[in-house]
């Protein structure tokens, strides 16, 4: 489904991510993590299309898409949940999810303005789905509550739907669990369980190494901008390049507070 080859970007003189390639096969959640500083970050922009690697390609259900704009990777089936909460204030929660879907209309604008059949008969779908989605994250209640009412972690969630609003063969997940309470992370979780069991395809993009070794079948560990590991959780646990990784990065925060 996703294939990145030998990914690289510069930042003047900063290597932030240095030849990094995975994969993630259909129906798959794959994993990468790393402490913080490993270049996480700029991996997940530059497969979201928001960068552009300096070299190295991007392929997405064997099409290379490493010149494609985020907007045209939406319609390619890509969607997107970011770290940092992004919700339209003065919209309910029902009206942000529906705007997952827009990259996946047809109608124009004037038939929208219009109220023609056609843009008629795709908001009633639209609809539909952001129910559904509401009502795969846990949020039907909620669908009329301004979204940014709710608390963090059903914001986060309110972003998932909306990203599953727009029906993607691939979601992408950058630090989904960060700052969230312990009975969130859970939730958030069994969700994930939930839609890897449906056979959405996924990639999450973490530093909390315990979430992710409890969901991903495949794990990639960066550091420093390249890729120190990879493989199945059980392996990526005991992995003393890992291990050293994160102890490493720990004592330097101390050492320097």
């Amino acid at each position: 489904m996703l294939e990145a080859a030998d990914l690289t970007r510069r930042f003047g003189g900063v290597v932030a991510v240095d030849g990094v390639s995975l994969r993630v096969g259909e129906g798959e959640l794959d994993g990468v993590i790393g402490p913080n500083g490993a270049g996480k970050s700029t991996l997940f922009h530059l497969v979201a299309g928001h960068l552009r690697p300096n070299a190295g390609r991007v392929r997405f259900a064997g099409r290379d898409i490493t010149d494609v704009a985020p907007d045209r990777r939406a319609r390619l089936g890509i969607a997107i949940a970011f770290q940092a909460v992004r919700l339209f204030r003065g919209m309910t929660v029902l009206e942000n999810v529906m705007v997952g879907a827009h990259a996946s209309t047809r109608h124009g604008i004037w038939e929208a303005f219009l109220r023609l059949p056609r843009h008629r008969r795709e908001e009633r779908a639209i609809l539909e789905r952001a129910e559904r989605a509401l009502d795969r994250v846990g949020l039907a209640g909620a669908a009329g509550r301004p979204a940014e009412s709710l608390p963090i972690g059903q914001q986060r969630a309110v972003q998932v739907a909306r990203a599953l609003c727009g029906e993607p063969r691939l979601l992408l997940l950058d630090e989904p669990a960060s700052g969230l309470r312990a009975a969130e992370r859970q939730r958030l979780a069994g969700l994930l369980r939930d839609l890897r069991a449906e056979g959405l395809s996924m990639l999450l993009i973490e530093h909390d190494v315990a979430f992710v070794t409890q969901l991903a079948g495949r794990i990639t560990v960066m550091d420093r901008g390249r890729v120190i590991a990879e493989g199945p959780p059980e392996r990526i646990r005991e992995d003393p390049a890992v291990i050293a990784a994160y102890l490493g990065r720990e004592r330097e925060r101390v050492a320097s507070a």
